[in-house]
């Protein structure tokens, strides 16, 4: 049996209840589930190609997903469907496990959405970091068009001990910061309309969010608000970029200068 702390085991397995395997070798798919068992007591589902693994998260809603890059099953390809679906479970932590650690891997893993990366052969002491880090140390979630999935700054965290390195990497991001990094998805999104309507929407959703939390300006707070009610409840494919644009102008008065003029430009 594994030896660790038993509050941090407990705190683990109360939010891993449920666990999906994606792995084309059951050789490799066993011996994680043994593993998993000896951290906590959750039902494991396994699955031996992406194809079955998405259909599996649809079914039973994983807490966390564990798949192998390998021949054949694409860790990065399976995450972004996963992002980009409808599932409960599109924001679980995923954790990759590859044999080879490259940075052109572990950045392409990243920039897809893992929220942890596991490189072959590893310790029941590596996967317990990685737990840690996925459960124990949540990260802010990134609802935009060209990205959907954690916060990438503190990507790979279960090898991370280090200090802090941003200005803004601490337990909050300020409300000013937060409002530039919503208003930016947001001139992404709207961008995006037309190419990814159904994406683009629901980015434009999650920052109408963002600045409704973050606002302290009731003319921010009021533009978002409008920009909410007209966007709720919308047909992805009847959205029009030319529709949106009066509802954003105010918004953009909250961009720095240069940001700014970008979206007038755009």
């Amino acid at each position: 049996m594994f030896n660790a702390d038993a509050k941090t085991l407990q705190r683990i397995a109360a939010e891993m209840q449920r666990v999906l395997i994606v792995d084309a070798q059951p050789a490799g798919a066993k011996l994680l589930s043994e593993l998993l068992r000896d951290i906590c007591l959750c039902q494991i589902w396994t699955a031996s190609d992406a194809r079955r693994g998405l259909a599996l998260a649809e079914r039973t809603q994983p807490h966390v997903v564990f798949i192998e890059q390998c021949a054949g099953v694409s860790g990065v390809v399976f995450t972004r469907d996963l992002r980009r679906s409808d599932f409960g479970c599109r924001k679980a932590p995923v954790v990759l496990i590859a044999a080879e650690a490259t940075a052109s891997a572990i950045l392409g893993a990243r920039d897809a959405g893992v929220h942890e990366f596991l490189r072959k052969p590893y310790t029941i002491k590596d996967l317990m970091r990685r737990l840690e880090a996925v459960i124990l140390r949540p990260r802010d979630w990134v609802e935009g068009v060209g990205y959907v999935g954690p916060d990438r700054r503190r990507f790979n965290s279960g090898d991370y001990s280090g200090p802090l390195k941003r200005r803004v990497d601490h337990a909050q991001t300020p409300a000013g910061a937060r409002i530039v990094q919503a208003l930016k998805i947001l001139k992404a999104a709207i961008a995006a309309i037309e190419a990814d309507p159904r994406q683009a929407l629901r980015a434009m959703l999650a920052q109408v969010d963002e600045l409704s939390r973050a606002a302290t300006d009731p003319k921010l707070g009021a533009a978002a608000l409008a920009l909410g009610r007209r966007l709720r409840g919308a047909d992805p494919a009847a959205l029009r970029r030319a529709d949106l644009e009066p509802l954003m102008s105010e918004l953009w008065d909250y961009l720095p200068t240069a940001e700014a003029g970008r979206s007038a430009a755009a």
